[in-house]
Formats: C-alpha cells, sequence, structure tokens
C-alpha cells in the first residue's frame, strides 16, 4: 500500500513495524452533543483504511478513544468547557451527558456500518494512565509548574511542531493560541489543571500536583500507548487536529519515551463544507446529523456512498442535490447486484486487481468506484462470478450489497400507488396514466407486475 504521510508531505510505501500487525489509533468524539456529519467523515475515512488493511492481508488492532472529560473548546488552553456547555445546555449532569452522546455516537456508528474499533476507552477511565505520562515528563525534565497548573516546556524540543512543519517564526508568533501569563512560551500547553477558570468544574480527581483534570493532548497520548505501545504505526484524526493536537501529541508523547519517531504514518481526511468555505461545526450550530438525512429520506449508507466519491484528502462539499445523487447511485448498484442473484462464482482476478490497485494508492476511493461500475456493466463476466467480485469489493466499501433491497416511500407516493391500483382494477386506464406520471414526477419508476403497481427510485 501507498498512503500520504503527513509527517513527510508525500506518499510512501506502508511498512508496519510488525509485519502482520498494523497498530491504528483514531482521535474520538468528544461526547457533548451529537456528531454532525462533518465529523462523522473522518470515521468513514478510517472505517476505509482499515478495511483495505484487512484487506490487504493485515491484522488492525484499532483503538479509539471517547473524550468524555472536560476540555476546552479549542485545540489551545482557552475557551469554554465542551463537557460543562452540554450539561448546562440540558440541565443534567456532565456524566449524563456524556453517556447519553457516546450512546447516540454508537448508535451512528452502527448506522453507518463502521467497524467498531479493536478498544473503546473512554478518557474518565484512564485518569492514572494520564498522571503517570505526566509524572515520566516531570521526570525527564519536560515539565513546569505555574499557578497550580503543570505546562509543557516546547523549548525543551528542538523539533517542536514539525507534524505541522511550523518554523521558528510561526512558532513565536503563537498562531491561534490566547496569551497565557504563567506560560514560558506561546505554544506551551496544560497537561494538568488544578486552577480552573470554571468554578462549577465537576470532573476533579486527586494528583500529586492537586485535585484537578488532565489537559486534553494528555489523554490521547496515554490512552494510545496503553493499548498500541510507546510506537505505533498509524494515527488518524482530521486535518484540523495538524497544527496543535497532534502536534502536541507528538511532543508529549516522544518527551515521555525518548523514542522517535513515536508514530510513523500520520493520516488527515479533509473537510466536508457547507459551500462558500463554510466549515461544519458545532459551535455554529450549523451541522446536520445522520437523523437530519434520514428524516429527509436517505439512509446512513447514502452518506457513505457520497463521502466514498470524493478522495479523503480532498475537501467535500454537502449539498441536498449531491446527496440525490449519491442515493440514486447506490439504489441502482443494489437493483444491479439483486439482478444478479444468490449463486456465487469465482472472483474475477482482473477487476480484483485494478480495485486493488485503486484502494492501494492512498484510498482512491472514487477510482475504486469506477471498478465497481466497469464491472457491473461488464457483460463478459458471468453473474456468479460478478457476485462474487463485488463482494469482495465491498469488504472494503461497506455498503452492504449483499443485503435485500429495501427503500422508503413516503406517504403521499404511497397514496399515489393505492390509488393508481385501484384504477387499474377499474380498468379506468386514463387515470391510471394520469397517477403514473404523478408517481414518475415525485422520481420513482413505475412497472406493472402480477402484484399490482410496484415502483422503484429513478
Amino acid at each position: 500500500m501507498i498512503i500520504f504521510n503527513t509527517l513527510t508531505r508525500q506518499k510512501m510505501p506502508f511498512e508496519p513495524i510488525n509485519a502482520d500487525e498494523v497498530k491504528m489509533y483514531c482521535c474520538g468524539p468528544t461526547v457533548y452533543h451529537f456528531a454532525h456529519i462533518g465529523n462523522l467523515r473522518s470515521y468513514i475515512f478510517e472505517d476505509i483504511l482499515r478495511r483495505a488493511l484487512e484487506f490487504e492481508g493485515y491484522e488492525v488492532k484499532h483503538v479509539m478513544n471517547i473524550t468524555d472529560v472536560g476540555h476546552l473548546t479549542s485545540d489551545a488552553d482557552d475557551g469554554e468547557d465542551k463537557m460543562l456547555k452540554g450539561a448546562k445546555r440540558e440541565n443534567k449532569t456532565v456524566w449524563e451527558v456524556a453517556e447519553y452522546y457516546t450512546r447516540a455516537f454508537m448508535d451512528d456508528m452502527k448506522a453507518l456500518n463502521l467497524l467498531h474499533p479493536t478498544v473503546v476507552c473512554k478518557a474518565t477511565d484512564h485518569i492514572q494512565e494520564m498522571i503517570d505520562l505526566v509524572k515520566r515528563l516531570e521526570e525527564n525534565g519536560m515539565t513546569y509548574t505555574a499557578n497550580g497548573n503543570v505546562y509543557f516546556d516546547t523549548s525543551k524540543l528542538s523539533d517542536y511542531g514539525k507534524l505541522a512543519q511550523l518554523d521558528k517564526q510561526q512558532l513565536e508568533a503563537g498562531a491561534r493560541i490566547e496569551i497565557d501569563p504563567n506560560k514560558k512560551n506561546a505554544h506551551d500547553f496544560v497537561l494538568w489543571f488544578t486552577k480552573s477558570k470554571f468554578d462549577d468544574q465537576e470532573m476533579k480527581w486527586d494528583s500529586p500536583w492537586g485535585r484537578g483534570y488532565p489537559g486534553w493532548h494528555i489523554e490521547c497520548s496515554a490512552m494510545s500507548t496503553r493499548y498500541l505501545g510507546d510506537q505505533f504505526d498509524i494515527h488518524c484524526g482530521g486535518i484540523d487536529h495538524i497544527s496543535v493536537h497532534h502536534t502536541n501529541e507528538i511532543a508529549q508523547s516522544e518527551g515521555a519515551t525518548n523514542l522517535k519517531p513515536w508514530v510513523r504514518y500520520w493520516m488527515h481526511n479533509n473537510f466536508l463544507t457547507l459551500g462558500k468555505n463554510e466549515k461544519m461545526a458545532k459551535s455554529a450550530e450549523n451541522f446536520l446529523r445522520i437523523q437530519t438525512l434520514v428524516d429527509k429520506g436517505y439512509s446512513a449508507l447514502d452518506y457513505r456512498y457520497f463521502c466514498l466519491n470524493a478522495h479523503y484528502r480532498k475537501e467535500l462539499t454537502f449539498s441536498w442535490e449531491s446527496m440525490d445523487s449519491a442515493k440514486k447511485s447506490l439504489m441502482r448498484l443494489r437493483e444491479k447486484v439483486e439482478l444478479l442473484g444468490d449463486k456465487e462464482g469465482k472472483e474475477d482476478k482482473d477487476y480484483l486487481e485494478k480495485f486493488e490497485k485503486a484502494i492501494s494508492d492512498d484510498l482512491n476511493t472514487p477510482q475504486a468506484l469506477a471498478v465497481v461500475w466497469e464491472l457491473m456493466e461488464d457483460k463478459k463476466i458471468k453473474n456468479p462470478d460478478k457476485l462474487s467480485t463485488i463482494l469482495k469489493f465491498d469488504e472494503v466499501l461497506g455498503l452492504k450489497l449483499d443485503e435485500p433491497l429495501e427503500f422508503k416511500v413516503s406517504n403521499d407516493v404511497e397514496s399515489l400507488v393505492l390509488e393508481r391500483n385501484a384504477a387499474r382494477k377499474a380498468k379506468d386506464w386514463k387515470k391510471s396514466d394520469e397517477l403514473r406520471a404523478e408517481i414518475e414526477k415525485a422520481g420513482y419508476l413505475v412497472k406493472d407486475g402480477p402484484k399490482g403497481t410496484e415502483i422503484q427510485p429513478k
């Protein structure tokens, strides 16, 4: 496989530390609100990556965290406490908010047919690991204490900022980080808070530095090394994590272990936008949920198909027209698969090679889908062989192409179908034709069969 490594800014052959095993960590959700479809694009990308690695024969240990401890709303040490914000919004405890939105996220994962991670680890279950990591950093002389909080001293690392490729001038500028008078350097960050800016902070634990709570960055380093070791293969996340969160993860992990590189390959997906470069964000209250799509007649897998039409490193613009196109394409693909019958044959080697070439080229899912459609239109391939091959593709695509064809029809269209059945029974052919036209205008093909009027999306 060839993958784009953010650390080097180039495509590289993938070579895991252990020949047949891949250790992969993915930044999970902060469970103070529902995940929006922009967030979920990240998890679809990571699911495709895992499936592609398993397609290539690797055993993947996939670890994902759940951020259920309060941290600030920006990557820096400023802003509101997200969990506290959610609790105030809903008049619940932070613990209740975390539990509710964790379940909601897991429901979204299931709807999108995302493989369940090997390990799902909650931040609140790993406070001791975070404390232990801060102690290692302290012992290595990488920290200082100011006004009760423990800070990481970025000046101790000569290569701080290498992931974001920040030079000394940029570091000195302290881009998008609020000035903290306790910091020695603009990019230093808090490892452990004992002096919270929030009087009603609920989540606190005892520590060698006083009762408090961890900084955000420390949780990912602590939990990833807990389950994957001091060095591992792949770390994933959105591109918004590159300049601060992942940069700080590298700093504290390599500062604690004295091992470089901490992670060999960094992979990041681009944003989902709403047009005019407007990023979807919970803070802007402009986010769409999977349930929003379902309420409008789409399925979660329609959205998955929509995401596969763009390379994960390309910005993807959401529109309802694009969702319509994805829905119709997936329905048409399902129809074609269903027409192949249920008898499997031999996987076609030539098409498997084309598909594998696309997926192995930094997860080129648009090209992989092109191979899918080429196979489905190829009249030289026998139906049983097509079926076996397409189901093999679906091990990576995750579109559930082996499931029976289903689609939802609005109550209005269902009424038209029933009315047309009655017209045909009464031999009122003029009325029947008029109703056919109305049904087709609503976006459906009409077929007359022994069971009466049957419809399917165009």
